[in-house]
C-alpha cells in the first residue's frame, strides 16, 4: 500500500527541518493520492525540479509503493521550472508542489536518475 501525499509530504517537510534546511508547501493538492513535484532551490539562484517517476521503473508490488521521483529539470532558472509546473498544473489540478532549501536530498527521496548538479 502507498503512503498518501499528503503523509509523504509531511514528512518530507520534517525531514527537511531537522537535518537544517528549509522547506514549504508551494501548492497543496489531492490528499489521497495526488502526484508530488519537488523544487530543490540552491543558493546561486539556479533550481532543480524533480516528477513522479514512471511506474515502469517499478519491478514488483513492494517497489511501486516507494515514491520514485525522476529529474526533469537541473541547473534551471526559476522561471523555467514554474513554467513546466504550470503546464503539468494545466494537466493535473490536484499535484502537490513542494519547495526545498537543501544543498542535498539523496537521503530525503529516491531518484530513478541523477540531478547533474
Amino acid at each position: 500500500m502507498r503512503l498518501k501525499s499528503e503523509l509523504f509530504v509531511s514528512a518530507l517537510v520534517r525531514r527537511v527541518f531537522s537535518s537544517g534546511g528549509f522547506a514549504a508547501v508551494e501548492k497543496k493538492g489531492a490528499e489521497e493520492a495526488g502526484a508530488i513535484f519537488i523544487r530543490q532551490r540552491f543558493r546561486d539562484g539556479t533550481e532543480n525540479l524533480y516528477g513522479p517517476a514512471p511506474q515502469s521503473f517499478a519491478e514488483d508490488d513492494e517497489i511501486r509503493a516507494e515514491r520514485r521521483f525522476e529529474t526533469r529539470l537541473s541547473g534551471a532558472d526559476a522561471l523555467e521550472s514554474s513554467t513546466l509546473l504550470d503546464r503539468e498544473r494545466r494537466f493535473d489540478s490536484d499535484l502537490w508542489i513542494v519547495e526545498l532549501e537543501t544543498d542535498d536530498i539523496s537521503a530525503l527521496l529516491t531518484l530513478v536518475d541523477q540531478p547533474k548538479k
